[in-house]
């Protein structure tokens, strides 16, 4: 067990699923800590709505457990996600590489899906994040909804360690900021790298399909779609753009 950036921080070789370990170690905490696990390679992998987030062994596999308010998981989905965009910036060091986020959750690498991320309720006020990040390798399942890449596919050079450290101290910044200037200063900046904001785009839900303008996200991380004249509020969806 290690401290990096004030997170207990525990490496596992191989772990069915990061967020079960965390969960597991929800139950034993005390309040106040918080931890990151990571695995070298995971087996068992999930991501949103039931898919399965394969873990091909040179990627980032991570789940952070903290305390917070049950009722603020939603916005943890941008915490996460933004938190990802800036470590990618980062370790991009100048490279003409197009980063972007898709709502809810989801970082693009020049229009590619480089992470999934999965938040889930702990035991008692504990929630877990659970990040699986391409660092060396991009799935190539046929099944998979939208194209993948990984950091190394675009010229990106990191590794895990470095990577997860940068990413916990971009975590804890904007948690920073949210404390001190509330969570729409947050939302403020995700916008500011959403694609396709203030453009025509669809959401596929279940059996529906949904178009027209992303006008924005509300502060419990709705999608906001102009129709004509109405603006509907998005819970739950997949994003497609007009280019796809």
């Amino acid at each position: 067990m290690k401290i990096v950036e004030d997170w207990i921080w525990q490496e596992f070789d191989e772990l069915d699923s990061t967020n079960n370990q965390a969960l597991a170690w929800s139950k034993v905490a005390v309040s106040g800590q918080r931890c990151v696990i990571t695995a070298k390679k995971q087996t068992s992998g999930r991501g949103r709505r039931g898919r399965q987030w394969i873990g091909l062994e040179g990627n980032l596999f991570m789940s952070l457990v903290f305390e917070a308010a049950p009722c603020d998981l939603s916005k943890f989905v941008f915490i996460s996600s933004l938190s990802l965009l800036n470590t990618i910036n980062q370790v991009k060091k100048g490279k003409a590489i197009e980063v972007q986020l898709k709502w809810p959750n989801d970082v693009l690498l020049n229009g590619a899906k480089v992470s999934g991320i999965l938040l889930e309720k702990g035991e008692g006020d504990f929630l877990i994040s659970g990040i699986g990040v391409n660092i060396a390798y991009a799935p190539e399942a046929k099944d998979l909804i939208y194209p993948a890449t990984a950091l190394s596919a675009v010229g990106i050079k990191t590794d895990c360690h470095a990577f997860l450290k940068e990413f916990l101290c971009q975590w804890n910044k904007l948690l920073d900021l949210w404390h001190n200037q509330g969570f729409q200063a947050v939302l403020d900046i995700w916008l500011k790298s959403a694609k396709s904001l203030g453009e025509e785009i669809v959401v596929k839900n279940e059996n529906k399909t949904i178009k027209g303008k992303f006008v924005g996200v509300d502060e419990n991380g709705a999608l906001l779609l102009l129709q004509g004249e109405n603006v509907i509020k998005i819970l739950a969806g997949d994003v497609f753009f007009n280019e796809e």
